[in-house]
């Protein structure tokens, strides 16, 4: 069992509206920033025979359903491997999964 923590945000030639609404409410509270970008934040649970095995299922999940490629850009940030969660079942492991 692996955890898997994806970032998706806006491709950099994209206009990010939300992000400039934080940029000028963070200015106006006196903080000094160039540019704020939003983005959606994924962790997944699933089981993978290895590292290399979640990675490429968790690419997959962003490429034919998570994220938007005319649009956004996505990195996986962090994969873990879970010893406690390999004797889970499939079916309880579901409830693990957070989208």
């Amino acid at each position: 069992m692996f955890i898997v923590q994806v970032i998706i945000t806006l491709r950099p030639s994209i206009l990010d509206p939300q992000g400039s609404v934080i940029a000028g409410s963070l200015r106006s509270l006196g903080f000094d920033l160039s540019e704020a970008r939003t983005g959606k934040f994924f962790e997944i649970r699933l089981a993978a025979a290895d590292e290399a095995s979640a990675a490429a299922s968790v690419t997959a999940m962003c490429t034919q359903l998570l994220a938007n490629p005319v649009i956004e850009e996505f990195r996986l940030l962090h994969i873990e491997r879970c010893p406690e969660a390999d004797d889970v079942s499939p079916d309880s492991a579901r409830e693990g999964v957070h989208l």
